[in-house]
């Protein structure tokens, strides 16, 4: 039988009303997803130009995050998640009118990536943030999992739900289906019970982002936890390629193009599942390591697949392996991070998991216009491979790591955690 105490942090109001929320949000993006990655590729028959949306989303991630992370380690992160939810509604309302009135071009869509991205620069790494502020330490390990299943879900129901909406109602609903779900994170932030206090922190400014990039360089397993994450999303990207697979090599059209799409996010529903079950490994930076190469090998056959259904069972098995790797990063960062930090530790890995997929996707985009979308699936997943073996001499911290918390870093800023009822 399956034991309760798997889901024991959803017995926490709030934290169980921000993961419903959540989970709806991540619906709704995994749909705009869709529906803008078909819409470039289909104006454009470029794979490039379906890069172009990665880049376009990469920049402000890198530029931004840092930012984001210092102003949710200085600002009341409930009331931050407030204004980027309400401005990635707004931002997504605006695109789904545009699209209804037929203006649909190109920079438009590059412009709207690139916005859209500034705001979860600051919106990703408060999110993150908070989470450790609504259930107790003991149960976190079991909330990060949790909040990594649901996701999945959602992201598994979304593809499948953006393909269909695409090929039997249009563009334009994608959009407001996507603006919908924000209003409902924005809901579940005004009807918690909780506030968390802002952390009192010893230097503001650029000083305490300092402080935070000072605290990740003395900790070798974070940094190099973030480098192989950034370096295998880097490599290769199925998901920047996924449109190219769908119309000119599987030729499955709108409908499969969400198969596609879902399948990864169906194996890490599986793979998250599996670890909220499974007892934590002894050694979680090499499971890390391993589970990554096994990524990138699989990714290699998925470029391979002569057929829809192989390349449905590639990408699922690939998907788990993420998802277990995400899992215990996840885990293992926000363990090992005061929470006083937690904003800009968060930040700094939002800048190497966001900064890499999205470089990945147009790295893969301009990689399939020299050679092919299948040649350089296969290539980027060798690449994946050869890197994390090469892990195993600059990646030492990381490899010999076993889920010790590590002593805190001599001159760090310390803070008093707090939460209040009512405002």
């Amino acid at each position: 039988m399956i034991s309760l105490a798997a889901f024991r942090s959803l017995r926490y109001y709030d934290f169980r009303l921000i993961w419903i929320a959540q989970f709806v949000s991540t619906l709704g993006t995994q749909i705009q997803t869709v529906a803008l990655a078909w819409l470039v590729y289909v104006i454009t028959g470029s794979p490039a130009a379906l890069g172009g949306i990665g880049l376009a989303r990469a920049v402000p991630t890198i530029l931004l995050s840092l930012f984001g992370g210092t102003l949710a380690d200085q600002l009341n992160r409930r009331r931050l998640l407030l204004v980027t939810q309400c401005a990635l509604a707004v931002l997504s309302a605006l695109l789904a009118v545009a699209v209804s009135l037929g203006l649909t071009s190109i920079p438009l869509f590059y412009g709207f990536a690139v916005i859209t991205a500034a705001a979860e620069a600051f919106d990703s790494p408060t999110s993150q943030a908070i989470i450790p502020q609504l259930v107790p330490r003991e149960v976190l390990s079991n909330a990060l999992t949790i909040n990594v299943i649901g996701s999945d879900v959602a992201a598994v129901l979304g593809p499948t739900v953006g393909g269909l909406v695409l090929g039997y109602v249009g563009t334009s609903a994608a959009f407001w289906l996507d603006a919908a779900s924000f209003l409902v994170v924005v809901g579940a932030l005004l009807a918690m019970r909780s506030r968390p206090v802002t952390p009192r922190l010893r230097r503001g400014g650029v000083a305490a982002l300092l402080d935070g990039l000072h605290f990740v360089r003395r900790r070798g397993m974070l940094w190099q936890l973030m480098v192989i994450d950034f370096l295998a999303t880097l490599f290769v990207s199925q998901s920047g390629l996924l449109p190219v697979f769908a119309r000119d090599v599987l030729k499955v059209g709108a409908q499969g193009l969400g198969l596609l799409y879902a399948a990864p996010s169906a194996g890490a529903v599986i793979g998250a599942a599996i670890f909220a079950f499974a007892p934590t490994p002894q050694r979680p930076g090499r499971a890390v390591t391993l589970a990554i190469a096994g990524y990138g090998l699989v990714l290699v056959l998925f470029g391979l697949s002569p057929t829809f259904l192989m390349a449905l069972l590639f990408l699922a098995v690939s998907g788990g392996l993420d998802a277990v790797s995400m899992a215990m990063r996840h885990t293992v960062r926000q363990l090992a991070t005061p929470n006083e930090l937690r904003g800009r530790v968060g930040a700094l890995a939002g800048v190497f998991s966001g900064g890499g997929p999205r470089l990945g996707e147009f790295q893969s985009g301009l990689a399939a216009s020299l050679v092919g979308a299948r040649d350089a699936m296969v290539f980027g997943g060798m690449a994946c491979v050869a890197m994390v073996l090469t892990s195993r001499w600059w990646g030492r911290d990381l490899w010999s790591y076993q889920g010790e918390e590590e002593p805190n870093v001599a001159g760090a800023p310390e803070a008093k955690e707090t939460v209040r009822i009512g405002d």
